[in-house]
């Protein structure tokens, strides 16, 4: 058989290169106590990788020492590892690297392996290598490389190679297998939490039944890799319930790792087969440890039997015992996406904006019905008084003895005259016996007429609008009705999120090592899947957060007479159109002081300052970004550390967050969040010609306010509430609108509560309230923050949707702290008040330059972050960016020194940021460093190529960042080049 050709092994060394790389630097995690599992699986996939990559090339003895590798990591996430254990296995990590970077160095320049190392490697660390003795010298060397050579020769076995392969699977299969398995995975793990806590067999045949489920129907439809992982995982559950075994923390481990390998096999997110392999081939070892299969290379056997008697057994199931219940069940229910009741949602929500501007097309139509019976009133008076100028005073002329001459029509000619020949029976009768009808009676009679038939016709016409008017109060129930039961369809029960609450407390109970009782209350409450699915991670963050630093450890417990267990509890119900979720624990509360420290250390306030906060105020500091009062970073971080990032997404909801604690007792969360995100309650308010929406949720009451009643202190706007002193916005200055005139003598104030406080925000008037359908205002004015959302007023134009949080908290743009070293620091630095007195003379003192503003644009917030305190740290004024797109806005509104780019992101990535920059001369001549993980040649020469002045690999040191930047700072200063113009905030 042909051996690998050239371009193959170039590719193997350059892996292996990159998997030595990250091993040597990122190794020492298994020395630290608080390691991240997911870092653990990370280097055991490394190092598993080397293993199977270079056993497949030939070289055994390389991956012979890889494999020991990976089995350290692979053992320390699954047990852990004592204080005395640390020293002796770092050594080992550390050697074994250096001889395997040794080892392919020899190989990759066309050598064979360091035999010789290697063997003095595994006579050192003998305790590693059992196998290596005894044999050996009985056999040739040839024997022990052939011994050594066999990939299985590390302990776990390859089961994954042996699963069986997934047929085609079409896509409108997958669309109603996957979530019906994922309920079952569901069910799953219900019943695991459940036996950890209160075993019994009634939930074991429930767990049987739930996966027997998932591999018969996995089976059926093609999934045959997961299908062979369940029958697995099945044969462990069936013997707890053959009572084989006893429900223990072991194995309700393995079936929820389980659980996690199954829904990534259920999606396909392995990226490739090696980290598929390193994750099921653990955990099938693991099971095959307690249930051992039936024989010697039975899992291919057991594999491919199993899923073809599933199939079979799936079918018949499906065909014959439940023929009658499926049919019921298929007359009575149907599978509907979570795209399609969008779509249909939407629809409704088109029907509230069509109702709204019915209602504005009636309400002009009562306009016109009021100018119209406002004529016919005008018509009416005219023909009133022509009669009693006209016809009445003829009659009282006649009634004068003499004859007269007939009086001509005032209307002028254009009537015929009287007939002057009057029959002699006429003559007989006086102008009260006998009516005398000429042109002036005539039209006088038709106006009369006219008025009469004009007041029916606004008769009628009222009555129409009466009718028209029921109507759309019967199409707005029926809209009301169509919106409740599509948003009944959309209603989940909040008890499906707190499954991943059960498991999230219990990870983090295992990982703090704190007893935890965990309490979910409210668990039929149902809401939007939509609104569950964005606040689940808020409140994972805060159910985590709760055991790991607001539960205190058994000793201080008992100390402060609290039960050795902890009590935390989760509780969710309804109130009006929102949702309150809480959570709440008994353990040592928010320490305010330790707040107000952090306060101090951050530098947001002077110690003098910071003793005047509030204990409401020092809670705001917990939602501020990077904010913490931990003394060191871990996994499960401390309160404060995401709080920023749990209160934007609760935001994000229309939602709001409050916090309550008593230090020594405990500490609880609330959260509120809307029914449905579509359609909401709003005020209308106006201010000159705009019009504007605020949500209804937020608004306590509507006041009138005097303009002398408020009061400008220390540059805040202050009034009083009956009684109480209330901080006032108005939202003519905040908008840059044009100042508000009092509509006699009289400001409208609406009273609304954010964050926990009551603020007054004035307006010119107050128009009422509606439904409203808030709609996006798109990616082009994503950054404009205060604004979430539009709606469509009757008339057609669009009414924006105020952020009451930020119009609040005045965040109407971005603001960051400058940095300690920023130039504007020099005006506080000791000597400053010399300097402002005249002491010392203004030629005497530097000259200060502008701040050297540098762009970091990476879609890893955790990089932006960590390369921004490095810039910062070295005087740098810093705009972070999620992407090339907003780097790029950033660098045209503000400008920049020098942009920090990595090449993968999203919307526009780094070659489309520099091909951007390069057409217009005023971004020309910046710099552009590259900070990539990305090590090929081939990226290092297309970033070159597209103008790039540097080139870094991540993970990059601090040193090495700063004196390339402080390099191609210097450079481009030589070159005089004509910088973006830069403003200073």
């Amino acid at each position: 058989m042909n051996g690998p050709n050239h371009e193959s092994l170039e590719l193997f060394f350059q892996e292996a290169s990159e998997n030595l790389q990250y091993l040597r630097e990122y190794s020492g995690l298994l020395q630290e106590p608080q390691t991240k599992p997911e870092d653990l699986e990370k280097l055991y996939i490394a190092a598993h990788s080397l293993a199977g990559t270079s056993a497949s090339y030939g070289y055994p003895q390389f991956s012979e020492v890889a494999a020991k590798a990976a089995h350290v990591f692979h053992y320390a996430m699954n047990a852990t590892l004592t204080p005395d254990m640390h020293g002796p296995l770092t050594e080992f990590i550390s050697d074994a690297i250096s001889v395997l970077e040794f080892d392919l160095l020899q190989f990759s320049a066309g050598g064979s392996e360091t035999v010789e190392d290697i063997a003095a490697f595994k006579q050192r660390y003998a305790f590693a290598f059992p196998a290596a003795q005894g044999p050996v010298d009985e056999a040739s060397p040839n024997v022990a490389n052939e011994d050594t050579a066999n990939p299985d020769a590390y302990q776990i076995p390859a089961f994954a190679e042996r699963l069986p392969e997934d047929g085609e699977v079409p896509e409108e299969v997958l669309e109603f297998f996957i979530p019906e398995a994922e309920e079952h995975l569901q069910a799953v793990t219900e019943c695991l939490l459940t036996l950890e806590a209160a075993p019994n067999a009634e939930e074991i045949h429930r767990l049987f039944r739930s996966m027997h489920t998932v591999k018969g129907s996995a089976a059926q439809v093609g999934l045959h890799r997961l299908s062979a992982v369940a029958h697995r995982v099945e044969d462990l559950i069936g013997q707890l319930r053959d009572g084989a075994l006893q429900p223990s923390a072991e194995i309700v481990d393995i079936c929820l790792e389980s659980v996690d390998v199954l829904k990534k096999l259920l999606h396909r997110q392995w990226t490739n087969p090696t980290e598929m392999a390193a994750a099921i081939d653990p955990l099938l070892a693991r099971i095959s440890e307690l249930v051992p299969e039936e024989a010697e290379g039975g899992a291919a056997e057991t594999a491919v039997s199993g899923t073809e008697t599933d199939a079979q057994e799936a079918t018949t199931k499906a065909v014959a015992p439940r023929a009658a219940s499926q049919a019921l069940t298929q007359a009575k229910s149907v599978r509907i996406s979570l795209e399609r009741l969008d779509r249909m949602m939407n629809a409704v929500g088109e029907l509230v904006i069509n109702r709204t501007r019915m209602l504005g097309r009636l309400s002009e139509l009562s306009k016109l019905v009021e100018v119209l019976t406002f004529s016919k009133g005008r018509l009416a008076n005219k023909v009133s008084e022509f009669q009693e100028k006209h016809e009445f005073s003829r009659l009282h002329v006649g009634l004068v003895p003499g004859s007269q001459p007939p009086q001509m029509d005032t209307f002028g000619g254009s009537f015929k005259s009287k007939p002057t020949i009057m029959s002699n029976d006429l003559l007989e009768f006086s102008e009260l016996e006998m009516d005398r009808y000429d042109d002036v009676n005539i039209l006088s009679r038709s106006l009369t007429e006219i008025s009469a038939d004009v007041t029916e016709v606004l008769t009628q016409l009222e009555s129409f609008m009466g009718r028209v008017d029921t109507d759309i109060d019967e199409f707005t129930k029926l809209a009301h009705h169509l919106q409740d039961e599509i948003t009944a369809a959309r209603m989940v029960p909040i008890g499906n999120l707190y499954t991943r609450l059960s498991r999230t407390v219990r990870d983090a109970v295992k990982a703090s090592g704190k007893p935890v009782e965990l309490v979910l209350e409210g668990a039929e409450t149902e809401l939007d899947n939509n609104i569950i699915q964005h606040i689940s991670d808020p409140l994972i963050h805060l159910v985590r957060n709760a055991v790991a630093h607001g539960i205190e450890s058994s000793e201080l417990r008992q100390s402060a007479g609290k039960p050795d267990k902890g009590h935390i509890a989760v509780r969710a119900y309804h109130r009006g159109n929102h949702i309150f979720i809480e959570v709440e624990d008994d353990g040592r509360g928010i320490d305010y002081e330790r707040v107000r420290q952090g306060v101090i250390q951050a530098g947001e306030l002077s110690p003098v300052a910071a003793g005047e906060l509030s204990e409401r105020e020092l809670r705001e500091y917990l939602f501020r970004p990077g904010f913490s009062t931990a003394a060191s970073m871990t996994e499960l971080a401390g309160r404060g550390v995401g709080l920023d990032v749990v209160r934007s997404n609760v935001h994000a909801l229309n939602g709001e967050i409050e916090v309550r604690s008593e230090v020594g007792h405990g500490a609880c969360f609330t959260v509120k969040v809307p029914l449905t995100l579509i359609i909401s309650q709003a005020l209308f308010v106006r201010c000159g010609t705009s019009t504007f929406a605020l949500p209804l949720a937020f608004v306590e009451e509507i006041r009138r306010l005097k303009p002398e009643e408020i009061e400008d202190v220390g540059g805040k706007l202050l009034t009083r509430v009956r009684g109480a002193v209330t901080e006032v916005v108005r939202l003519d200055l905040q908008l840059a609108l044009p100042p508000l005139e009092p509509l006699n003598g009289y400001f409208h104030m609406v009273i609304v509560k954010v964050a926990g406080k009551h603020v007054g925000i004035v307006v010119e008037e107050v128009l009422g309230k509606d439904e409203i359908v808030i709609k996006n205002l798109g990616d082009y004015l994503r950054r404009v923050k205060l604004f979430p959302g539009t709606t469509i007023a009757p008339d057609g134009s669009l009414i924006l949707l105020i952020d009451l949080n930020r119009l609040v908290s005045a965040d109407t743009a971005e603001r960051h702290a400058l940095p300690s070293s920023s130039p504007a620091a020099r005006v506080f630095a000791p000597g400053a008040e010399a300097v402002a007195a005249g002491s010392i003379p203004a030629e005497a003192v530097d000259a200060v330059a502008n701040d050297r503003v540098v762009v970091v644009a990476d879609d890893s917030i955790s990089v932006r972050k960590f390369v921004g305190r490095m810039l910062e740290k070295a005087g740098y004024r810093v705009k972070l960016a999620s992407d090339g797109l907003e780097a790029s806005e950033i660098v045209a509104q503000v400008g920049c020194h020098l942009i920090i780019t990595d090449l993968e992101m999203p919307r526009m990535n780094g070659y489309e940021l520099l091909a951007h920059l390069r057409q217009t001369p005023a971004t020309r001549r910046i710099p552009v460093l590259v900070v990539t993980s990305r090590a090929g040649a081939k990226h290092r020469e297309r970033a070159l190529k597209e103008g790039a002045a540097g080139f870094l690999t991540k993970p990059v040191q601090e040193d090495q960042l700063i004196a390339t930047v402080t390099s191609l700072m210097e450079a481009a200063e030589e070159r005089k080049s004509v910088l973006s113009p830069v403003r200073q905030n």
